[in-house]
């Protein structure tokens, strides 16, 4: 038994982007304010997660907002050699204006416009749904450059990415826009069957977790995304039923330790690290899902 090509159809469309857009709108006006406490600081603001990246479903609800202050920065300077360490000493500066002002001064801003709505988390700043709004995740962040090479600051190259503390003080470095701009090469390169498969796989998994065949939290969307992401863009489509069957038969013939995350900052399997999938989680959804398309 096989699940019907109808169903898999059904699973592989995008969910309403309407509301998502409608509420990513009014967050980002509110953020842009040029009366914000932290107006006279270099930000960049974008969307993160499904509705960021159009693997949306109908059961996706958060809106994933990320602000980004410029003008403040970490970094990793490992990659330089001692010559370019030496020139990059010599030259930074520490920021007056620290990530921990910057979250406040967010905090502060969004609880004006949005009032009791907002619930402050050990990560990112919640709003609760309202009216047309839906529920939102700001997440505050600073810079983070992993540097290639430093001579000074008009000739230095590096990877940008993003950083921010858990309450706990774990420090998390991760790579959105990478993300998002290599899901939208491979969506290109599979003649636009990616996206779709994600889709069809996050609603799949929405399955089984409903029916007590996967646990919650085990394969989140963004491990979905990179895990997919690994499988060469000729085993996508002819047909979804084709596109399953060539993506799971190679998932579970290749060498797991060599999958990347969508950013390809990251190895997509470690249990240590606090930005990857842990190895038991993905072998589990791997099971889970062929005993469903089986069972179904």
């Amino acid at each position: 038994m096989a699940v019907p090509e109808s169903q898999l159809e059904t699973w592989s469309k995008q969910g309403s982007v309407t509301q998502s857009a409608a509420t990513y709108a009014s967050v980002r006006r509110t953020l842009e304010s040029p009366s914000a406490p932290y107006a006279q600081e270099s930000c960049s603001i974008f969307l993160q997660g499904s509705y960021g990246n159009d693997t949306n479903v109908y059961r996706d609800s958060d809106v994933d907002v990320v602000i980004r202050v410029d003008s403040v920065y970490f970094d990793d300077i490992d990659s330089l050699n001692e010559v370019e360490k030496g020139l990059y000493r010599s030259q930074f500066t520490l920021a007056t204006y620290q990530l921990a002002d910057f979250k406040r001064d967010v905090t502060s801003q969004l609880t004006g416009a949005f009032g009791a709505a907002v619930k402050p988390g050990s990560k990112a700043i919640f709003i609760e749904a309202g009216g047309a709004r839906r529920e939102t995740d700001v997440l505050p962040c600073a810079q983070f450059r992993r540097y290639r090479r430093f001579q000074n600051w008009s000739d230095q190259s590096y990877e940008e990415g993003i950083c921010f503390y858990r309450a706990d003080g774990t420090r998390i470095i991760n790579y959105p826009k990478q993300h998002s701009e290599n899901c939208t090469q491979k969506h290109q390169g599979t003649n636009q069957w990616f996206k779709p498969t994600v889709r069809m796989l996050k609603n799949m998994r929405n399955a089984m977790v409903d029916g007590g065949m996967l646990g919650e939290g085990v394969a989140p969307s963004y491990f979905i995304e990179g895990m997919l992401y690994n499988v060469p863009a000729d085993q996508f489509g002819g047909s979804f039923t084709s596109t399953f069957i060539k993506s799971m038969v190679w998932l579970t013939e290749t060498d797991s330790s060599k999958l990347v995350c969508a950013n390809e900052q990251y190895y997509l399997l470690n249990d240590v690290s606090p930005v990857t999938w842990r190895k038991a989680d993905f072998l589990a959804f791997l099971n889970a899902i062929l005993k469903f398309w089986n069972a179904y």
